[in-house]
């Protein structure tokens, strides 16, 4: 499935959260934090409100956006205003 976000919305693939501590304790769901990064996948066609490419690691807000499902991986649809930096 092909998925385009529209006006100045990003779409995300969401990174997976560490599961595992450096000193290989392991971290149960329950206590896992939601990740606020990801990769950008596609970007909307309003290239003047959207300062991100295709590629690039970002980091967006806690509760932004609106998740979905893509081929069994998790995505994520934001605004390009949601974006708070992009990670290098």
């Amino acid at each position: 499935m092909t998925v385009k976000p529209l006006g100045d919305r990003v779409l995300i693939k969401v990174k997976e959260v560490e599961t595992k501590t450096a000193s290989g304790l392991y971290i149960p769901q329950t206590a896992q934090e939601k990740t606020t990064t990801g990769t950008v996948v596609a970007v909307g066609e309003d290239t003047d409100a959207i300062a991100v490419k295709v590629g690039q690691d970002v980091m967006y807000d806690k509760y932004a956006g609106t998740n979905i499902s893509i081929d069994g991986v998790d995505h994520l649809i934001v605004s390009s205003g949601d974006l708070i930096a992009i990670v290098e």
